[in-house]
């Protein structure tokens, strides 16, 4: 028997009685803290780390021609970078597809939750947009880089401010930054990634409880009014899911993101104050 296989028995078995290797709660997280501008030349920047689990964002903002099915609205892009910094698992070059996929998911949750109005980033209607870049760094990966990198993008977005910007001649003066915010909603969404171990879920793991799961279910939730709203759900891994652990972590989310987001909330505004 190998020390993963070791290690994942350990877990299983931790967590039958609802015990995890770090003496925490299934569904409960490590810190969370949470840095804001710490790049000098992004519109917006945020480091977040969760536990040893850290990630860098950074919002660059630039102008292009619309999409013709959206001739009004502004575009996003997301990018993910894991490299040997953050891991040794993790090799130099081009970004592999557990990268491909964390950006993905971030950034359909931002997407599909309305937390940007797009046509507000309209410049002249079928000719100009605003588009904005996300891109991501992890610094080190010890678990849950996916739920990190959404918290780390959607601050960074919330801190954004458009860069000076000539309409005659089309040319942004990055480095110099107006008193503008991004046009965002209150539908701003928080990411959390349940993560399937045997018969058990978890939220918030570490390298070794991420290393043993079979299957993971990423929910991105938002609560612009009264009731909270599912805008994006991504599956992960082989194994499939039944439709009680579906409902269970449904359940869960709810309680979590009622303990959580206020909590991040008031850190995003201290923060930005």
């Amino acid at each position: 028997m190998n020390l993963p296989t070791i290690n994942k028995k350990r877990i299983t078995e931790l967590l039958k009685q609802d015990k995890r290797l770090d003496g925490r709660t299934p569904f409960q997280y490590r810190d969370i803290k949470i840095e804001t501008n710490v790049s000098n030349k992004a519109e917006g920047s945020a480091r977040v780390t969760i536990g040893k689990t850290e990630v860098i964002a950074g919002v660059k903002m630039a102008t292009q021609t619309p999409y013709t099915d959206h001739d009004d609205e502004g575009t996003m892009t997301t990018s993910m970078e894991l490299s040997p910094i953050c891991g040794e698992r993790y090799e130099l070059g081009p970004p592999k597809i557990n990268a491909i996929e964390i950006a993905r998911v971030v950034d359909r949750g931002l997407r599909e939750s309305g937390f940007i109005d797009w046509k507000k980033l309209c410049i002249t209607p079928k000719e100009k947009v605003w588009s904005i870049n996300i891109d991501i760094y992890c610094i080190n990966d010890d678990g849950s880089a996916l739920d990190a990198s959404a918290l780390a993008a959607l601050v960074a977005l919330k801190t954004a401010r458009f860069p000076e910007y000539d309409k005659e001649t089309d040319t942004i003066n990055y480095g110099e930054f107006t008193d503008t915010p991004l046009p965002l909603t209150k539908n701003q969404a928080l990411s959390m990634t349940f993560y399937k171990i045997g018969d058990s879920l978890i939220l918030d793991p570490n390298r070794e409880e991420e290393d043993a799961s079979e299957a993971r279910l990423t929910l991105a939730i938002a609560k612009p009014e009264k009731d909270r709203i599912i805008s994006a759900m991504q599956k992960g891994g082989q194994t499939p899911m039944t439709a009680d652990e579906l409902i269970k972590i449904i359940e869960q989310s709810e309680k979590n993101y009622d303990e959580k987001f206020p909590e991040i909330e008031k850190k995003i505004k201290d923060l930005m104050k």
